[in-house]
């Protein structure tokens, strides 16, 4: 057996031990690059649809495997091949992550349940007297460039809402509501 074949043999065999291996150890603990949660789908592996896996399939599985990572069809893979397929994962991962942080966030926020969020939902979530509570120091009801830029020394900081304990610098703990609020 050549060097390269051996090589490919080998490679297979852990790319596919790598799958198979994801496949077995559970939901969200795994798994590759078009595969599912926890690793190759039976569906992948039982490439002829007739409900079972045979050592071939495995083999061809494997070989699909190693062909999606040798990029340039060389037979071999590269460290760089190797480092493009892990970025692409990487960003495929990422990419599945932010789309279920959108979907759950909309999920939150829709209260009509429509699917979209409209602007009256999302100011419905936000505190509009907060930004005044933290910036507006002298509680005359407008921010002035010197106080805007006090705040924003303070947090810069890390002494947290207008630092100082949570006193605003004029009596109020925690930042909360004035009175006339």
């Amino acid at each position: 057996m050549t060097r390269s074949k051996l090589l490919i043999t080998v490679l297979s065999t852990a790319l596919l031990a790598g799958s198979v291996a994801a496949y077995a150890k559970g939901p969200g603990q795994g798994g590759r690059a078009g595969d599912g949660p926890r690793g190759p789908a039976f569906e992948q592996l039982d490439q002829d649809g007739d409900g079972a896996v045979t050592q071939a399939e495995l083999d061809a599985f494997a070989a699909e495997k190693f062909a999606s990572l040798d990029a340039d069809g060389s037979g071999t893979v590269t460290p760089e091949e190797l480092a493009a397929a892990r970025d692409a994962q990487q960003a495929e991962r990422q990419a599945e992550r932010q789309e279920r942080g959108i979907a759950r966030m909309i999920a939150r926020l829709d209260s009509n349940d429509d699917g979209v969020l409209s602007q009256e939902e999302l100011q419905g979530q936000r505190d509009s007297g907060r930004f005044m509570r933290m910036f507006d120091t002298n509680d005359n009801g407008t921010v002035m460039a010197e106080e805007f830029e006090e705040a924003r020394g303070d947090f810069r900081g890390g002494r947290g809402e207008r630092g100082h304990g949570g006193d605003r610098g004029h009596g109020r703990q925690g930042g909360g509501p004035r009175a006339s609020e």
